[in-house]
């Protein structure tokens, strides 16, 4: 088997930026069709409806406190790979109105379009060992210390958080976005196995 070759910085760089777009045109369909997400993303979506900030500076804030998490587990490079797709993705989720305008979207193409553009933007970061913070981090610390398979980790925990929004949002938003979390987790579960993709 080949030895496993590190990415340059340009390479990091421009996978972080094509994963930031992925990740924030698939929370812009959730967004459109007024569906959660699983995670801190699904988070920030449920608070944006409730309060006066925006999803990207919700999810900034949410992120926060795991950071010492990813420099103590992760280290620094890791860390700091992942602040910055945070940074893009919170930016770009709250600017790609700027850019792109959606008068309207089927409930069930975004649930599934928009788990799986989000579904390979992690897989992107992962690969280039980042990701999206919060339960992402603690999905790649399980995957590679313990053994357990991240999309089959997050498919769990995510389906939980969109459950545990049942209190604020109708059974059939429920159900559709519990659709997306599994077209998200789908793609991690089948695309992100440890030993199969060797960059670093």
């Amino acid at each position: 088997m080949a030895a496993s070759q590190r990415h340059t910085l340009l390479e990091d760089l421009q996978a972080i930026f094509t994963a930031a777009c992925f990740v924030s045109l698939g929370l812009r369909f959730l967004a459109q069709a007024g569906l959660l997400s699983g995670g801190t993303s699904g988070v920030a979506l449920l608070l944006a409806r409730v309060t006066p900030l925006t999803f990207g500076q919700l999810f900034l804030l949410l992120n926060l406190p795991f950071f010492w998490l990813g420099l103590r587990q992760m280290g620094w490079r890791f860390t700091a790979k992942t602040f910055a797709a945070i940074l893009l993705v919170s930016a770009g989720a709250d600017w790609l109105q700027l850019f792109i305008r959606l008068e309207w979207i089927h409930p069930l193409y975004a649930a599934v379009l928009g788990g799986f553009l989000m579904g390979i933007g992690l897989l992107i970061l992962f690969r280039h060992q980042a990701c999206l913070g919060g339960l992402n981090i603690l999905a790649i610390w399980l995957q590679e210390k313990k053994g357990v398979r991240a999309g089959v980790f997050q498919m769990v925990v995510d389906s939980a958080v969109v459950l545990a929004s049942l209190f604020v949002v109708p059974p059939a938003t429920i159900a559709l976005s519990i659709v997306g979390a599994v077209a998200l987790n789908v793609v991690l579960a089948v695309n992100h196995r440890p030993g199969r993709y060797l960059g670093t």
